[in-house]
């Protein structure tokens, strides 16, 4: 059932009518002592007011005749419609859903807690009242299940040195991907109760307590290894670069057993974590 507007009357000139026809009623029975035609006159007046109703801005009532959908109105101000007509009001504002911490499993089995910030809003009244029981608890348990869906296709952060190469999408990194992938299965899940999804982004990701000291020390050891790596990339350039300029200037004469020497004392010396202190050696290498 899709949405369609329903036209309505100003209900301001409406509204002075029924007060009018109300004491008018009240006068006739006082002055003419005619019961019967004081109480019609008195109830026209009534039933006009009846049919009166307030619409704020960005809220929308949705009418049934009967259990016949009849329309949705969505002009604001005071409006009049057929006073046997059932109403229900609907905001149309956004709303901020927050979620709750769920502990679920990662892609690769790892629990992890994981909450989502939602913003939406009411976009097909007619859905939203009859396609759906409860459409604000429909949202929070949608959205919740989005977000544990969304939680076992990704890996919290990449464990191996392979899949750093792959550079695989994981919820740690890939942020802006993983919010538009929990948007557009927000959408589609909750098209069928005409919310509109504005806005939704990962709130809260943390590892489980129960593992969160043992990844916190892999995510150390990780940082170590990758800064060891660059220190000896860098230090294995320096070193060829010496060579090669030792030997392309002719400054001196190694054999492969000095290169084997020099190459190792320069690599402490750039490798190590303390400032080196050097020993001179007035001697010779060889006998």
């Amino acid at each position: 059932m899709n949405e369609k507007e329903l036209r309505s009357s100003s209900g301001y000139a409406l509204f002075g009518l029924g007060l009018l026809l109300m004491f008018g009623g009240v006068g006739l029975v006082a002055a003419a002592g005619s019961a019967l035609g004081g109480g019609l006159v008195f109830g026209i007046g009534f039933i006009i007011l009846i049919g009166l109703t307030v619409i704020n801005p960005n809220e929308a009532v949705v009418t049934t005749f009967f259990g016949d959908y009849m329309g949705t109105m969505k002009q604001s101000g005071l409006r009049w419609v057929n006073p046997l007509f059932r109403r229900k009001k609907i905001s149309l504002r956004a709303r901020n859903l927050n979620g709750q911490k769920l502990k679920v499993n990662d892609k690769l089995g790892n629990p992890i807690e994981i909450a989502a910030v939602v913003v939406w809003r009411v976009g097909d009244t007619a859905k939203a009242s009859f396609e759906v029981d409860d459409y604000v608890k429909y949202v929070e348990i949608q959205s919740e299940a989005a977000v544990r869906h969304l939680a076992g296709v990704y890996a919290y952060d990449t464990m191996e040195e392979e899949d750093l190469q792959i550079q695989e999408v994981t919820l740690r990194d890939g942020s802006g991907k993983i919010n538009e992938m929990l948007e557009a299965e927000l959408t589609e899940r909750l098209s069928r109760a005409g919310i509109d999804v504005l806005e939704s982004r990962i709130s809260h990701l943390a590892y489980a307590p129960e593992i969160a000291g043992a990844m916190l020390q892999r995510q150390q050891a990780s940082a170590v290894v990758a800064a060891r790596r660059q220190i000896v990339n860098g230090a294995v350039g320096m070193v060829d670069m010496a060579l090669a300029m030792l030997s392309e200037k002719g400054i001196v004469q190694l054999d492969e057993e000095r290169k084997a020497a020099m190459v190792s004392n320069l690599l402490v010396v750039l490798c190590g974590e303390k400032a080196a202190t050097p020993i001179l050696n007035a001697g010779t290498l060889y006998p």
